[in-house]
């Protein structure tokens, strides 16, 4: 079982994030980076797959600039069997990523390919499914659950209101999302090894900027002071009025 498991190099979630000077983009002077989480689920439902078929290899693949080589030996270190680095000098969005990734992988011969089913900076949840349209393969989205019978896999994905589940023949595309695959920790033995590891650096073979170009950005507006009415039910009243007032209720 061959299995490529795409990850991403994002901003810690607990960063203080700074429109850079150009008003164009994040001023990255002093921000951590973390391996996005649900691409992590990807990883860690690789990894379960591999050992319980005793035999497979999980490569670990990324796009980005030289910082993603951490985000790799991370990976490496988690369990991967080798990484490969597709290097680009320029952020790309997603489509543009989506069509430097699909180059990558229609030249590899693999059964399965993993993504988190969002990235958390950009909130996209659209690189998996659109990587698997231009390489002409079936895919599922918002996998929390799956196993493989065969050629086969049986995947369990949420939709509205329950589970759906989905059977996709080999080779595929799921993106994974929170559910059964509570990412490990890197051992100190994986650590070590992970610096012996097959590690490939390739250009990207991107195409254009995917369509998308930012004008500018801003932070959001400062939210305003609250405003206390009363206490208890005397202030029920009150609160009705104001909130007639503005428009909120009839």
């Amino acid at each position: 079982m061959k299995i490529v498991v795409c990850i991403k190099r994002v901003p810690d979630t607990e960063a203080r994030i700074r429109v850079a000077a150009d008003g164009r983009s994040v001023d990255v002077t002093g921000v951590k980076f973390i391996t996005n989480p649900y691409d992590e689920f990807a990883l860690e439902a690789a990894l379960r797959l591999r050992e319980a078929e005793g035999e497979g290899e999980v490569v670990a693949l990324s796009l980005g600039d030289t910082g993603i080589a951490e985000t790799l030996r991370a990976a490496l270190a988690m369990g991967a069997d080798s990484a490969v680095h597709l290097t680009t000098d320029r952020p790309l969005e997603g489509l543009a990523a989506a069509h430097a990734i699909a180059a990558e992988l229609s030249g590899r011969d693999f059964d399965l390919a993993l993504f988190g089913l969002k990235a958390i900076d950009d909130d996209l949840q659209a690189v998996g499914v659109m990587v698997a349209e231009l390489i002409d393969l079936p895919a599922a989205t918002a996998v929390t659950e799956f196993r493989r019978e065969g050629d086969r896999i049986i995947a369990e994905r949420e939709v509205e209101g329950g589970m759906e589940v989905v059977e996709l023949p080999t080779p595929c595309i799921l993106t994974i999302t929170k559910g059964a695959y509570e990412p490990r920790y890197a051992s100190l033995k994986g650590i070590m090894a992970a610096k012996k590891k097959p590690f490939e650096e390739k250009a990207a073979m991107a195409e254009g900027d995917g369509g998308i170009q930012v004008e500018s950005l801003q932070p959001p507006p400062e939210r305003q002071p609250g405003r206390i009415v009363g206490e208890g039910p005397d202030a029920v009243p009150e609160l009705l009025r104001i909130l007639r007032e503005q428009g909120f209720i009839a």
